[in-house]
């Protein structure tokens, strides 16, 4: 459940720098938006006489167009007129917006924790000698979905042919008849979509939201991306997969033999290690490959 979650946070960390080579920092505060929007909504409408399912469609169907928007006017206002600049300036420009969205958020919904209604299914199932709830189910068969529908979109439709032949050249690819600064756009906005059901999912399972979640989850969101291929769509699943699985088992079992030593307070530790090991023995991950840079 956990690697689902990474794996749909990081494939907007690779979709965009496989086009633009740019790291978005700032993305990790896109699912972070995408929840407070969502909670925002859920209590607006509140739980008394409407079903549960439709108050959380409710609450997606606000969150993902703010998002996106969130997403195109990130792209447009920050990125695209540093498009040319070295790629230093771009990446201290998406640290600065992260922390904007960051103070932002506060300001708009305060320090404190948002508390998310139980709106989800929660009740247990026994499975292969392991207790799964509805909500880890849900949330891996969801994630498991979008991340078939983007392959479809990527490798079957011609907006995934624009989105290709961008990443290989923008310069070619406008010879060609391909909007590059269209294709831009929608890709940040398709990966902002995902980070708002991500958010979503994060604030329904752990039933509390707050203005500083994007940080972390996007540290290790990016970890998941470099891990499986950063650039590489097929890496950024396998490598949130990867991650997760890592750290749930790092912190499960490590922390069994340690005597709780090094238990789940210490979870954090094994995923940047693999963040460490990756980049000193295969910097281009799983399954990325080397190449160079572009002219």
């Amino acid at each position: 459940m956990l690697g689902s979650i990474y794996a749909l946070v990081a494939l907007g960390y690779t979709m965009v720098y496989g086009i633009l080579g740019l790291i978005n920092f700032a993305h990790g505060e896109v699912v972070m938006i995408g929840a407070m929007v969502a909670i925002s909504v859920v209590l607006a409408i509140g739980t008394g006489g409407l079903p549960a399912p439709i108050v959380l469609l409710a609450g997606v169907a606000v969150s993902i167009p703010a998002c996106m928007l969130l997403g195109a006017l990130l792209e447009r206002v920050a990125y695209r007129p540093l498009r040319d600049a070295p790629r230093l300036t771009a990446l201290i420009t998406a640290i600065g917006m992260s922390i904007v969205l960051q103070n932002l958020a506060m300001i708009a919904w305060g320090r404190q924790y948002l508390s998310f209604p139980p709106l989800l299914p929660n009740e247990p199932h026994a499975f292969l000698g392991a207790t799964v709830t509805g909500t880890q189910l849900l949330i891996v068969a969801l994630t498991v979905s979008l991340m078939g529908a983007l392959l479809l979109l990527i490798n079957r439709t011609r907006l995934g042919r624009a989105m290709r032949a961008t990443s290989q050249s923008p310069a070619l690819a406008g010879l060609m008849g391909v909007d590059v600064n269209r294709i831009i756009m929608l890709t940040f906005m398709l990966g902002s979509a995902l980070a708002a059901v991500a958010g979503i999912m994060i604030a329904g399972y752990y039933g509390q939201a707050h203005y500083y979640m994007g940080f972390m989850l996007g540290l290790k969101a990016f970890t998941a991306a470099v891990l499986g291929g950063i650039g590489n769509v097929s890496g950024a699943m396998l490598g949130g997969l990867a991650l997760g699985v890592i750290e749930s088992l790092g912190a499960g079992y490590i922390g069994a033999l340690t005597g709780g030593f090094l238990g789940s307070h210490y979870q954090d530790v094994f995923a940047f290690a693999v963040l460490i090991l990756v980049l000193v023995f295969r910097p281009s991950g799983l399954l990325g490959e080397r190449v160079a840079d572009r002219a």
